[in-house]
């Protein structure tokens, strides 16, 4: 239903130097060499080489003290003009699950949002460094057409492109008090972190129809230069927090309302709603209880969308006796297609936080179809 490198680490250490001694004599230059006397120079050639290497491993690893364990150095990590910064993600931090997800839903928005210029993203990194996805995305969110080559192959032409995207993002941003936590350097040199920044803040701007998860923070390792010498530390950069603080940016809804200041008058808005789904379920010979937990393995949410638009979904289509936590979001994402199918704006609620027992999210997907079907029989 949805969409779906590492390099080796390097372990710097200060070797010792090696001396070679030539395999031939200043005095015998002039005579004719020898076979053995052309091994001989291409040893020292080749040993001369070693010692070039060594040192310059030795000079990296006094340069890069204390670089955490496990962490990616490249060598273009390591060639920093003075006072340049580079900041790589933590390993531990992009196996992070929560992390993982958060990815996962930026990767499903901006496929929904370019699905109609038939652009399909699976890789943040890879996709999105040259400026074309973020230049669609950009565009389409804000209705406006930013004049840019369309398509770019060269690093210049591709930065160029970036700075024009970017720009435009800044000046509609920056007066709603962002940090802008990116940069064309930072986009084009894939740092996912600077990625990710850039996608959340544009899905919260223009009210994106999903629901990010909570409290998602990463590790990265800074390495900045100074006075010919790298630094490096580990800095923790939270990339969202609450739901709540994130949804002050977001279009609050009755149900945040009534969660916030009326909880009293809960119980009457899920009695109503019991009621609408037991008015339609009960052709089935199903009854409904709980919302919350009822309408967790998108089953019921699937028969009564069939119910609603007078139409039988076939079987193979969705899990009828859903097992695991993937099967059951299949089945809600399912659901919540069938639920566009008819018309309806695609839920906000995430299908893992139905799932999940989260009432709100719950309360949302269902009071969507109360108010399009209230008056259906």
């Amino acid at each position: 239903m949805t969409p779906h490198a590492t390099a080796q680490s390097h372990r710097l250490r200060l070797t010792h130097t090696y001396t070679c001694t030539p395999a031939y004599s200043t005095s015998a230059r002039s005579r004719r060499r020898e076979p053995g006397d052309m091994a001989g120079l291409l040893c020292g050639t080749k040993r001369k080489k070693q010692v070039s290497d060594l040192r310059e491993e030795g000079k990296n690893a006094i340069n890069a003290p204390m670089l955490p364990t496990g962490t990616d150095i490249h060598p273009e990590d390591t060639l920093l003009e003075e006072n340049a910064e580079r900041i790589m993600l933590d390993p531990t931090s992009r196996e992070n699950l929560k992390f993982k997800d958060l990815l996962k839903v930026l990767i499903d928005w901006i496929n929904s949002e370019l699905e109609e210029d038939r652009i399909i993203v699976k890789d943040l990194e890879e996709d999105c460094y040259d400026g074309q996805v973020l230049q669609k995305l950009f565009e389409k969110l804000s209705g406006r057409k930013l004049n840019v080559a369309e398509v770019t192959q060269s690093e210049i032409g591709q930065k160029q492109k970036l700075q024009t995207v970017l720009e435009a993002v800044n000046e509609l941003l920056r007066p709603h008090g962002w940090t802008l936590e990116w940069s064309v350097d930072s986009i084009h040199s894939k740092n996912l972190v600077a990625i990710v920044y850039l996608l959340v803040a544009l899905a919260m701007h223009f009210l994106a129809p999903i629901r990010l998860p909570e409290h998602v923070s990463v590790k990265v390792v800074v390495v900045k230069k100074r006075e010919g010498i790298l630094q490096t530390a580990v800095v923790t950069k939270e990339l969202t927090s609450t739901t709540e603080m994130m949804m002050g940016r977001f279009e609050r809804d009755a149900f945040d309302t009534l969660l916030d200041h009326a909880p009293d008058k809960l119980n009457v808005v899920k009695t109503s709603l019991i009621t609408f789904v037991n008015k339609h379920l009960n052709k089935l010979n199903l009854e409904v209880t709980e919302l919350e937990s009822q309408f967790a393995d998108g089953v019921y949410l699937i028969l009564l969308m069939g119910l609603l638009e007078d139409y039988f979904v076939p079987l193979y289509n969705f899990f009828l006796t859903p097992e695991s936590f993937e099967q059951k979001v299949h089945n809600v994402a399912f659901a919540f297609e069938l639920m566009q199918d008819g018309g309806l704006k695609k839920p906000k609620a995430r299908p893992e936080d139905v799932v999940n027992l989260n009432l709100k999210s719950t309360l949302r997907v269902l009071y969507n179809l109360f108010t399009n079907y209230k008056n259906s029989d």
